[in-house]
């Protein structure tokens, strides 16, 4: 009976003591939580380079764009020229192309890049009817998925396949019904690629 009254008397302490604990701060228990370090986010940063300018033959320096957590992000890349190709925006484009289409090296997939444009697709010179500094696509720039045509109108824009340095590409299809459009690459279009579409206006 005397152990039993002295429990109660216990019992009845620790419950007048938890209110006192609390309102010092002090919790009467405790829950972990440790839940590990914070992720890490992938660099998305390679060295820089200077693009494409009117040299002679041999190689050349360039950037194109890759897709890299879901934003464009610049690589450096090099193609090769021969004497006078430098200035022809035709060949030039064809070049990058196939560094975008090309398998991203293993530095640059170790950084977290990807390219979503697929082998196979060309790039040729206006036709008859087309202003002097449209590029046509062998598939319509529609049929892209976005994180293509958004690599390939900042890599074009930012680069010597353009008549000017102004952020702006024109872009067709593989024929004269395919409408012609100019791009232009934003850094709304580099920040969210796989969401904001292109912004571009058609052509008369």
């Amino acid at each position: 009976m005397r152990r039993n009254v002295r429990l109660l008397g216990l019992l009845g302490l620790l419950a007048m003591s938890s209110p006192l604990l609390a309102g010092c701060g002090i919790r009467p228990t405790e829950v972990p939580t440790d839940f590990g370090a914070a992720p890490t986010r992938v660099g998305c940063a390679l060295s820089g380079s200077d693009e494409v300018g009117a040299q002679a033959g041999g190689e050349f320096p360039v950037q194109v764009y890759l897709v890299c957590t879901s934003q464009l992000v610049t690589v450096d890349r090099t193609i090769t020229l021969e004497r006078g190709q430098s200035s022809d925006r035709v060949v030039v484009a064809r070049e990058l192309l196939d560094q975008l289409e090309a398998a991203p090296s293993g530095e640059e997939k170790s950084a977290g890049y990807t390219t979503d444009v697929r082998s196979g697709l060309k790039v040729s010179g206006p036709l008859t009817d087309d202003p002097t500094d449209a590029l046509r696509l062998s598939t319509a720039p529609d049929d892209l998925s976005p994180y293509a045509l958004a690599q390939i109108v900042c890599t074009f824009a930012n680069s010597e396949a353009t008549a000017e340095d102004d952020d702006h590409v024109v872009l067709g299809g593989p024929t004269a019904a395919a409408p012609l459009r100019e791009y232009t690459c934003t850094d709304a279009l580099k920040a969210r690629p796989g969401l904001l579409p292109a912004p571009s206006k058609t052509l008369p």
